[in-house]
């Protein structure tokens, strides 16, 4: 069985949508704190859902079990790991945590074997992802694999980093196993949860390291609006289509291809030039992703 074309096309939209919100998180992070910016983003992006889903007439979900997944989601895949990845970029370098995000295929891999029908370990997935690995290891490059460890709060940032990266495994499985329903008001509704989940900390006084102002810059008020719209509500909606469609397993490849594009992002728009460990690593993925989706 092939992988169907538009699959593909989901997940390197995916990649797209979610790779670019780092850029646009670090100017927003400079004028508010990382619990303001998560509940901000998904303010917008919840409040733009639900216009359009009213107006193109969406069903909304029903019943209690998809109800109870839908607030999982929202915790697991939304406003802890959100929350726990910026208070961790605080007080380590963006290269480590970029390699403690990518085990979330491998983690995702091992989860789905278990708890998925159809997602089995294979060797070729396991070599393929192994192999993504190792591509991610050299795109960042040996200086961030030697600050792995360490004592005090920067264990605690690798730590909390890492347990986001679990914590985007676990709620790709979930939502596997969510009862079926509309992409674009499930998106709205599990946003909207996270929103109200995380607003009780964006209201608090002090949080973290940053003391904000009453009033924002142009740029950091755009970069929470471009967060919101394009970021968070349309990558909920393609999440949510991938993951219904393609499987948990798939889906995780994300982690090896955003790192991919923050490169592209950097080349093409910041005037950097690629160096070697960047053109080893796109083989070294492209490499794992052709292995571990060989039928």
């Amino acid at each position: 069985m092939k992988r169907p074309l538009s699959h593909w096309g989901l997940l390197v939209a995916l990649a797209v949508l979610w790779g670019s919100s780092f850029a646009l998180t670090r100017i927003a992070v400079a004028e508010l704190t990382p619990a303001m910016v998560v509940a901000g983003r998904n303010m917008v992006a919840a409040l733009g859902l639900l216009v359009l889903v009213l107006l193109m007439g969406r069903a909304w979900p029903r019943g209690r079990r998809v109800w109870g997944f839908m607030l999982s989601i929202a915790v697991i895949g939304n406003m802890a790991p959100f929350l726990l990845i910026s208070w961790g970029q605080q007080r380590i370098d963006s290269g480590l945590a970029g390699i403690l995000m990518a085990v979330m295929p491998l983690v995702t891999l091992v989860l789905a074997h278990f708890l998925v029908a159809g997602e089995k370990l294979t060797r070729e997935r396991l070599l393929g992802f192994s192999i993504g690995f190792v591509g991610i290891l050299a795109l960042i490059g040996p200086a961030a694999i030697r600050e792995l460890g360490g004592h005090g709060e920067t264990l605690m940032a690798q730590l909390a980093v890492l347990l986001a990266a679990c914590c985007y495994a676990v709620n790709a499985i979930v939502s596997r196993h969510k009862p079926s329903s509309d992409a674009w008001s499930t998106s709205a509704l599990v946003l909207g949860m996270a929103w109200l989940l995380t607003l009780p900390l964006a209201v608090t006084p002090y949080l973290g390291e940053v003391s904000p102002g009453l009033s924002l810059s142009a740029g950091a008020l755009w970069a929470v609006l471009v967060l919101g719209i394009i970021c968070t509500a349309l990558g909920s909606v393609v999440f949510f289509t991938l993951v219904a469609a393609a499987g948990p397993t798939f889906l995780s490849l994300i982690n090896y291809l955003i790192p991919l594009w923050a490169v592209v992002i950097g080349i093409l728009f910041l005037g950097e030039r690629p160096e070697w460990n960047h053109l080893l690593a796109l083989v070294l993925i492209l490499v794992g992703v052709a292995i571990s989706q060989r039928r």
